[in-house]
């Protein structure tokens, strides 16, 4: 059974680490982050967190409920890291697509991270406050709330599954990474056009697009519709 955790102001080590650290939940999280960086998520357990802190493993438990919550806390950070670093202007669609692109920056900057907390829900305040951000915008911009809930879904979940599939190539080795784009200039540009017309066709094109992330083109597909989606309720006559 999970041991519940204490209040932050209560579980606080009144004296630092091996390390000289004094224990804190971000210091925790911002240390997870340096471990998945440099180890992977198989790296990333209590005792080899501990470990790096200078604290022994069950000290975590003073923290988290679990390595799962440590995971979700995780996912709390990235978003949290996003919405800091987006700036507000007041039109909705040059904000949605200004956040889409430091949610996806973000987590791109955590590749590993990223593939592990993308599909999580945490629950916690910074995702609370991103989501209330963006109906807020929605909103504001006058779309109804079905409407609303709509693009919102749409909007969160093309942010976050493309922020694990971009992420997910960035935690391949260099040279695995490599070999795969260099496909697109090997194996499909010596597909006969007598075999693969089509492919043949585009591959100098294909070779120049598939290395590089759709997110910024899907985005900009999701805002034409929202948009398209918006002028048609307003020019609905009321009553």
């Amino acid at each position: 059974m999970a041991k519940p955790v204490v209040p932050e102001a209560a579980r606080r080590r009144r004296r630092p680490t091996r390390q000289g650290t004094v224990l804190s939940e971000k210091v925790i999280v911002h240390t997870a982050l340096r471990m998945l960086r440099e180890h992977g998520s198989t790296g990333l357990t209590a005792r080899r967190l501990g470990a790096a802190l200078g604290a022994d493993a069950s000290t975590l438990y003073r923290y988290f409920a679990g390595m799962d919550d440590l995971t979700r806390a995780i996912g709390e950070e990235l978003m949290g890291q996003a919405l800091d670093a987006w700036t507000a202007t007041g039109e909705w669609r040059t904000d949605l697509r200004a956040l889409g692109r430091s949610i996806h920056a973000t987590y791109l900057a955590h590749p590993q991270a990223a593939v592990l907390t993308a599909s999580r829900v945490t629950g916690r305040p910074r995702e609370i406050a991103a989501d209330e951000t963006i109906l807020r915008i929605l909103r504001t911009a006058g779309f109804p709330d079905a409407n609303a809930v709509v693009v919102y879904h749409a909007f969160i979940d093309l942010a976050l599954a493309f922020s694990a599939l971009d992420a997910g190539s960035l935690t391949l080795s260099d040279e695995t990474r490599a070999a795969d784009e260099q496909m697109w200039n090997s194996t499909y540009a010596e597909l006969s056009a007598d075999t693969h017309p089509h492919i043949a066709a585009t591959a100098p094109l294909l070779a120049g697009r598939m290395t590089q992330s759709a997110y910024p083109v899907l985005l900009e597909t999701l805002l034409n519709s929202a948009e398209a989606g918006l002028a048609r309720t307003r020019a609905r006559p009321v009553g």
